[in-house]
């Protein structure tokens, strides 16, 4: 697909007097959310663990990456079309699992904007366990375009398998498990304002729609959502190990994908445990600070993974960051508050247009370049460190 057509449509639209409403560049998104979001939901999704050194060099990280221009190369038309687990999507684009994407908007059905955008665009949602629509009600509006579940692994095993077997009857093609937080790390700007969504009921629709869940309640959560929360919270805690996964394993066919690896030992011994995915990320800088940024690490995996996908986000803020992560071997990139802060600024139609935008970039970066295909992007020469 021509992706870069969209910015056509832009020039286009200006000769009859029409101007774009959405933003084009990440600082001015970043700005308008930030005026429009509540202060509460800002710090949550804007913040970062400790001083926030690690989510800014996730950002950063890629500034120390160039690509190699090539001319002459008749790149007229460009293929960035990917097959991930049988999915043969047009763009390596994901929108990577944002746990509070449904308070993001006035009407706090953020997921279910989302879905729509993704359908839209055919773009893969990434569900996030943490929800305020329950999973059956996000994946109906994906339509054709495929979504994946993530979880969180409770300490419950009932109920992980219950989360599993929903993701499974309501057609999410894949299972993303995220293995860096089982434990919240430290931040600094929600702890000065005291303010947790989850512990406040937000979010948990996946959980009070749950039969499982609600059977280990006492009140149903509609009487009492805060003892909904609590016996949430309780299960949240829980430091998964090898063994744990070797049983998520055993309990589903779904494609099996592991969050937040980010080093070639853990790399190889997931995928000896039968995982179908490898998800390079440090979590975009949110759960721990003073780590290496996520761009660094993708290398090392990708090595390590083989002929396994990897799966790539954190610090993505532009479709140059894209090209460049696909340069480095990623399979696929997730965006993660980029398309957030579009949705806060412009609903619906602004994950649309953050979408597009991105995927114009990328097509456009590769024409420029001389790059027809990811294939040419993953030449050794494609891609030198500054």
């Amino acid at each position: 697909m021509a992706f870069g057509d969209y910015q056509n449509e832009v020039y286009f639209g200006g000769l009859t007097g029409k101007v774009p409403d959405q933003p084009f560049t990440f600082a001015e998104l970043e700005r308008r959310a930030e005026e429009l979001m509540p202060p509460n939901t800002w710090s949550y999704v804007a913040g970062g663990a400790g001083d926030e050194l690690t989510q800014r060099t996730n950002a950063t990280a890629f500034q120390q990456w160039g690509l190699v221009p090539r001319m002459l190369r008749g790149v007229a038309e460009r293929d960035l079309s990917v097959n991930l687990f049988g999915m043969e999507l047009d763009s390596p684009l994901l929108l990577a699992p944002v746990g509070v994407v449904g308070i993001c908007e006035p009407e706090e059905h953020g997921d279910i904007k989302v879905a729509r955008a993704a359908a839209r665009t055919g773009v893969p949602m990434i569900a996030s366990s943490l929800t305020c629509d329950p999973m059956e009600d996000v994946a109906a509006e994906l339509g054709d375009t495929p979504g994946l579940f993530q979880l969180y692994f409770p300490n419950d095993r009932e109920v992980a398998e219950s989360l599993v077997r929903r993701a499974e009857t309501a057609g999410f093609k894949a299972i993303v498990l995220t293995l860096d937080t089982w434990i919240l790390g430290w931040r600094p700007r929600d702890l000065s304002i005291a303010h947790f969504p989850q512990l406040r009921g937000k979010c948990l629709a996946n959980y009070t729609s749950d039969p499982v869940f609600r059977s280990r309640l006492d009140e149903s959560p509609e009487e009492n959502p805060m003892l909904a929360a609590g016996t949430w919270a309780q299960m949240f805690g829980f430091a998964m190990t090898w063994e744990d996964l070797a049983w998520l394993r055993s309990i589903t066919d779904l494609p099996l994908l592991v969050k937040g690896i980010s080093n070639a030992e853990d790399t190889r011994k997931a995928i000896d445990y039968g995982v179908n995915g490898i998800y390079c990320s440090n979590h975009g800088g949110r759960q721990a600070n003073g780590g290496i940024p996520a761009l660094y690490t993708l290398p090392e995996v990708v090595d390590a993974a083989g002929d396994v996908p990897v799966l790539f986000d954190s610090g993505v803020r532009s479709g140059t960051d894209v090209v460049k992560a696909l340069a480095l071997g990623a399979t696929a990139v997730g965006i993660g508050r980029p398309y957030v802060y579009g949705l806060t600024v412009g609903g619906e139609d602004g994950v649309v247009h953050l979408i597009r935008s991105f995927q114009a970039e990328a097509d456009l970066l590769m024409a420029v370049n001389g790059y027809g295909s990811i294939a040419d992007l993953r030449s050794p020469d494609a891609i030198r460190k500054l």
